[in-house]
C-alpha cells in the first residue's frame, strides 16, 4: 500500500493503534491523534493519508463519534474496509497494591461491569479517552488500575493483574479503515447509508420495505438527532451484499423516494477479524 501516514485514535498502544499496526504494516508512518475527528480530519487533508476508527464494540454498542461524522459527510472520509478486533482485556496495576480506582474507555468498563461488581465491588470506575491514558494514570496513581492490553503494562511499568478479564464474554470491537478519497470494491460486502427521513407516521416502515421487496438485508439501524432540529433524526443504515447487484440497485433507487434526503456513505469489504 502506498500510504505512508496512518492516523489512529491515541495515544500510543490504544487498540486503534494495535488494529492500524496490523492492518497497514508497522513501517507506515503511525500518527496518534486525541480525537475521532482529528483522525478523520487528518485523513481527508491529503489523498495519500488514512486512517483508523473504531465504530462499535459488542458490549458498549456504537460510537457515536464516529457515527455523527459518517452521517453528516463531514469531514468527508471513504470506507476501505470494517476491521474486526476480538479484545482480551488485562487489569494492570502496581503489584500487591490495593485498587481503589479503575480507568478505561466506556467499552471496557461496560464489558468488565460484572467482574468488577464481583470482584472489586468498592473500586470507583473511571472513564477516560482511551486504553492508553488509562494505563497512564494507572502508573502514575496510587491504588489506581487499568483495563487495557497487556503491551500496556511493558510500556508504563505495570504489572498484569488478571488477565483475560470477563474471559466469558466475547469482546469484538469494529474499527473502520478509511481515506480521504475511493471508490466501491468490488469485493463489497457491507454499505453504510446516510438517511433523513420525513417526520411522520410510517416514514421508516415505508423505507425498509422498499429493502424487503427487493431482499436486501438492512443489518444495522443507529438513529442520531439532527442538531438544530428538535425531534427530528438521522439514521445510519448498515446493508449487507454487494451494492454492484441489481437488487441492492432497485432498493436504493425506491429508498431515496421515501426519503428526504439519501447519501450512500461507502461500500467495502469486511473479512480481516484479528486477535489483541
Amino acid at each position: 500500500m502506498a500510504n505512508t501516514e496512518i492516523a489512529f485514535l491515541g495515544p500510543t498502544g490504544t487498540y486503534s493503534h494495535l488494529v492500524a499496526t496490523k492492518y497497514f504494516g508497522e513501517s507506515k508512518q503511525m500518527v496518534p491523534l486525541p480525537t475521532i475527528s482529528d483522525v478523520c480530519n487528518y485523513v481527508n487533508e491529503k489523498t495519500s493519508r488514512c486512517g483508523i476508527v473504531p465504530i462499535e464494540n459488542s458490549s458498549g454498542g456504537a460510537i457515536y463519534e464516529t457515527v455523527d461524522i459518517l452521517l453528516a459527510g463531514k469531514p468527508k472520509v471513504h470506507t476501505i474496509e470494517e476491521i474486526s478486533l476480538n479484545v482480551q482485556l488485562a487489569l494492570l496495576g502496581i503489584k500487591n497494591e490495593k485498587i481503589k480506582y479503575i480507568y478505561s474507555h466506556f467499552a471496557p468498563l461496560e464489558h468488565c461491569s460484572s467482574w468488577i461488581s464481583k470482584n472489586l465491588p468498592n473500586a470507583e470506575k473511571r472513564v477516560v479517552s482511551s486504553t492508553a491514558v488509562a494505563a497512564k494514570h494507572a502508573a502514575e496513581e496510587r491504588n489506581a488500575a487499568a483495563l487495557g492490553s497487556r503491551s500496556l503494562a511493558r510500556t508504563h511499568n505495570l504489572e498484569v493483574r488478571e488477565f483475560p478479564v470477563q474471559a466469558d464474554i466475547i469482546n469484538m470491537t469494529m474499527f473502520l479503515a478509511i481515506g480521504g478519497t475511493g471508490k466501491a470494491l468490488p469485493r463489497a460486502t457491507k454499505s453504510l447509508l446516510s438517511v433523513h427521513l420525513p417526520n411522520m407516521p410510517g416514514s421508516l416502515c415505508t423505507f425498509l420495505e422498499t429493502f424487503r421487496k427487493e431482499n436486501v438485508n438492512l443489518s444495522k439501524i443507529i438513529s442520531r438527532p439532527i442538531r438544530g432540529c428538535p425531534g427530528e433524526y438521522a439514521f445510519l443504515f448498515e446493508i449487507t451484499g454487494n451494492p454492484n447487484t441489481a437488487s441492492f440497485k432497485k432498493a436504493l433507487t425506491e429508498a431515496k423516494k421515501a426519503s428526504i434526503s439519501l447519501r450512500l456513505i461507502g461500500s467495502f469489504p469486511c473479512h480481516k477479524t484479528y486477535k489483541s
